[in-house]
């Protein structure tokens, strides 16, 4: 019933009923839109048979003049509902209607399906023959193959064989599809045209154009945006390679079919796996190297001189109170284990691991730009241009509504030229005119971003006012165990509550990000798509890395000294570094943030929540498991294509990987192990989002694409911002400078021997202001006179006490001079390295040549060909009589 299907069928090969195709078993589904069905047609039809009947009846007793019987009252609120709904039903089925007959007019083939199996959801299927796909590639200006092929020469006899013995030898890694083995000869692609059909390759017209050009030819969504049609897709093939061979845990060692990819979602979709995949690759020497570093440093921390002085017990310093009141003096021998573990990422190995890393960055956007280009040759997107943008559905649907208004509001101003115009009504003009304008929205846009940051910013002082009352509760605290672990604590509780927030208000931001932009209303996709990139990005990293700036930059800068702290928030005093420095906090931070958002938010809610939407299903539908799967075999592919969740584009993959990114290259000076961890996630990433593309998305429409984007502009703006970064962390957070001038300024024998000393300065603690001293002073058994504090200051006994001093002053100026060298010398190797490798490899140069000129010698062939036709046709034709046009024929056949 609901059923039906236009055109007659005709004789072909029959198919599955299951399978992606029409009733007939022959016509192949391109594309399916799906709508609501409110009422079913036999109910539509008694309702309307009831309504004859009851209006027969009322004329009859009117005739008999007889008094009606009375009816039940019935809710007029109720009533007026159903008369909306109903015709609100009317006007959507009007216009699919409308629609429809357009798209037959077109010359698609339709065939509708109204709630068979799934109650509610109607099914508009849609077919386009051989005709229409034809028209329409040669409108798109699709890269076809052709009848001619040309040998695809690697490059030089050395280079050739190199290239052979590598795919030998990587050949278990390569996945068992035809893409994949190596190309010696390719089709000469040209732009469609029907004129010219001879030069194609049409042997089988069935594969000729595939699924995956058919559903980006036939792709409608023009009528989602008023719900006229709730969803729009392509159908996924019912026997996917891609399962096997790329969506299985169980082959992560393997690299991706890329071709195939391609093949099935479009180059959109396989240039984002593509530039996964190099990124993946690239990050095994980065991660090699920063366990080296890390290794490093757990070789040589019991030769570090600083952290043997602070762990030697005969130095005896005593150190100034950590905070007010509560704390009192303590020993800087117990910050032993926090020294040892802070020369693990703070010591000489880690400048040059920030200086291999700016040009491992530099590498990556090389590799991947001659990958891209290699990529676009195989792909025949050498000559590919950005297609018009047309305006968006939504787009059309405002402007729409806008004009409405905007005549209906002009309508009444012209009546009110006559009428007085209430002073309200005055006022509503003035505020629709003033806040529904462009700029103003823009505006609104730009300070609602601003507050959010600002919302970011409030959040990271909110911690900070939890570090410093913690520590304090904690100082205050009886149980030996908890004053035995205070800094630990502090630290990986306040770590942990950063990561929550994090991973909370990343949520938040991507709603905020969509519902941004979706109130400016682009006129195009695209400017959709970077408007939403830049807003997502720019909340999102300063939602990932406010609190890291903090601890890198901030922290310990403006606390200033004992008896003359700086407070915040009333008697809150601003929190220190440890003595060895706030990098070892920083690493914490970057540790967790980055594990817990991989394992969490990454991976965790990815697998979860599919899960937790099919068991909410589940439990709606009331059926168990194997009912379920009973009733899931019973459905069509595009029954089982409609529970699957909608695309929701690659957004928020590139967001996710271009933020990991940005962990991997902005601080990776404090965390060299941070490129090891970012692999094993991608390790498990890449099959996690395959597995989503294959079995848990609709399949997205086919979207061509030569490049990456607005991403690429943005990786290399974080790989030249990590230069400038890594400068200051090595700066200013670390000791590095510090202890660079010790050793060949200050001290006496050129070692570090010393060095703790010189980094602290005196203060006497008569000096404290009233109320700040240390409640219980005898607690380390003896009377305090003098403490000390890590800074670089005066003595209080010198002319100027507790002043900078000069080698404050002297650091300072290393640390800026510091700065600009890297910077400059960082920046210069990776342009060096940036014009050394050529955006396009010599070989894919050459093909790109080679087929241009075989493009222009199959025309003039066909043109000397068709010039050769002529002049036959010219000898000839004068010894044919005109008046004869059958001769003419005969001489054409002949």
């Amino acid at each position: 019933q609901g059923s039906g299907w236009l055109l007659t069928s005709y004789k072909g090969p029959q198919h599955s009923k299951l399978g992606p195709y029409f009733q007939d078993g022959q016509r192949r589904i391109d594309y399916v839109l799906t709508y609501h069905v409110e009422k079913s047609t036999r109910s539509r039809h008694s309702s309307s048979n009831s309504f004859v009947k009851s209006l027969r009846d009322s004329l009859s007793r009117s005739f008999r003049r007889s008094r009606p019987e009375p009816r039940p009252q019935e809710d007029p609120e109720i009533a007026s509902q159903q008369q909306k709904l109903d015709y609100h039903e009317d006007d959507m089925r009007f216009r699919r209607d409308e629609f429809e007959q357009k798209l037959m007019d077109m010359g698609l083939e339709l065939e509708k399906d109204e709630g068979n199996k799934i109650p509610g959801v109607g099914f508009l299927k849609i077919h386009a023959p051989w005709s229409v796909l034809c028209r329409e590639a040669e409108f798109m200006k699709l890269k076809m193959p052709t009848i001619k092929k040309y040998d695809v020469s690697p490059g030089s006899n050395v280079v050739e064989k190199i290239n052979l013995f590598i795919h030998k030898v990587t050949a278990p890694l390569y996945p068992k599809v035809m893409e994949n083995r190596v190309q010696t000869e390719k089709h000469l692609s040209y732009p469609f045209s029907r004129e010219k059909q001879h030069l194609f390759d049409l042997s089988d017209r069935d594969s000729f154009f595939n699924s995956k050009i058919r559903s980006s030819i036939v792709s409608i969504s023009s009528l989602l945006a008023n719900g006229v049609y709730t969803s729009a897709y392509p159908l996924h093939d019912v026997s996917n390679l891609l399962y096997e061979e790329w969506a299985s845990y169980s082959i992560f060692y393997k690299y991706q079919p890329i071709g195939l990819i391609r093949k099935y979602f479009g180059e959109k979709v396989g240039l984002y796996f593509a530039w996964l995949g190099v990124y993946t690759q690239m990050l095994i020497p980065a991660a090699i190297v920063g366990v080296i570093v890390f290794l490093y440093g757990c070789a040589t921390v019991d030769d570090n001189i600083p952290s043997m002085e602070i762990c030697d017990e005969r130095n005896n310093i005593t150190m100034c109170p950590l905070c007010d009141r509560a704390c009192s003096y303590w020993k800087l021998v117990t910050a032993c284990g926090t020294a040892r573990a802070s020369h693990l990422f703070d010591n000489t190995a880690t400048v040059f691991f920030s200086i291999f890393m700016a040009l491992w960055a530099t590498m990556f956007m090389e590799h991947w730009k001659r990958r891209q280009m290699r990529l676009n040759y195989i792909w025949d997107l050498t000559g590919f241009e950005e297609e018009e943008n047309h305006p968006r559905a939504e787009y059309e649907f405002h402007v729409m509504q806008r004009n409405l208004k905007r005549e209906s509001h002009l309508n009444i101003l012209k009546c009110t030229q006559y009428l007085v115009l209430p002073i309200s009504n005055l006022f509503y003009f003035i505020f629709y005119f003033i806040f529904f304008t462009k700029p103003i929205l823009i505006f609104m846009v730009v300070h609602l971003c601003f507050i959010q940051i600002c919302v970011t910013f409030v959040i990271v002082f909110g911690v900070v006012l939890y570090r410093i009352s913690i520590k304090t509760a904690l100082h205050m605290s009886s149980a030996s165990a908890f004053r035995s672990n205070i800094r630990a604590t502090v630290k990986t509780t306040a770590a942990v509550i950063n990561l929550i927030i994090i991973i909370i208000m990343d949520e938040i931001y991507g709603y905020v990000a969509r519902w941004l932009t979706v109130k400016e209303v682009p006129k195009t996709d695209k400017s959709f798509e970077e408007r939403l990139i830049f807003k997502t990005f720019v909340l999102k990293f300063a939602n990932a890395f406010t609190p890291i700036v903090y601890l890198a930059f901030f922290r310990g800068r403006l606390i200033g000294r004992p008896g003359n702290y700086v407070y915040v928030v009333g008697s809150y005093r601003m929190e220190e570094c440890a003595h060895a420095g706030c990098l070892m906090e920083l690493c914490i931070q970057l540790c967790i943030t980055m594990l817990g958002k991989q394992l969490i938010q990454n991976n965790l809610f990815e697998i979860g929540i599919p899960k937790l939407k099919k068991l909410i299903r589940r439990r709606k539908s009331k059926m168990d498991s194997k009912q379920e799967e009973e009733f899931h075999k019973t459905l069509t592919r595009h029954e089982k294509d409609h529970f699957l969740n909608p695309y929701v584009g690659l957004n928020p993959e590139y967001m996710e990987m271009i933020i990991q990114f940005g962990m991997v290259t902005l601080f990776v000076a404090s965390f060299p192990l941070a490129p090891l961890f970012a692999l094993l996630n991608n390790i498990i990433e890449i099959r996690l989002d395959a597995k989503k593309f294959v079995t848990e998305f609709r399949r997205p429409i086919a979207a061509r694409a030569k490049d990456i984007g607005i991403w690429y502009n943005l990786l290399r703006g974080l790989s030249k911002t990590a230069v400038i970064v890594n400068a200051f962390v090595i700066s200013f957070t670390s000791d590095f400078i510090p202890r660079l001038v010790y050793q060949y300024v200050y001290s006496p024998d050129g070692t570090l021997h010393g060095f703790v000393n010189h980094t602290l300065s005196y203060f006497n603690v008569t000096d404290f202001q009233p109320n700040t001293h240390p409640i219980d002073p005898m607690f380390l058994g003896y009377e305090v006179q003098i403490c000390r504090y890590k800074d670089y200051r005066d003595p209080p006994w010198s002319d100027t006490p507790y002043e900078l001093s000069r080698e404050f002053w002297n650091i300072l100026a290393a640390r800026l001079a510091f700065v600009i060298v890297f910077q400059n010398v960082v920046m210069l190797m990776s342009d060096f390295v940036d014009w050394l490798i050529p955006d396009i490899p010599k070989d894919i140069s050459v093909q790109i040549h080679k087929e241009k000129n075989l493009i222009v010698e199959l025309f003039m062939k066909e043109e000397q060909d068709k010039r050769l036709l002529r002049n036959r046709q010219s000898n000839r034709s004068p010894h044919q009589p005109r008046s004869r046009p059958a001769s003419h024929i005969q001489t054409n056949n002949h």
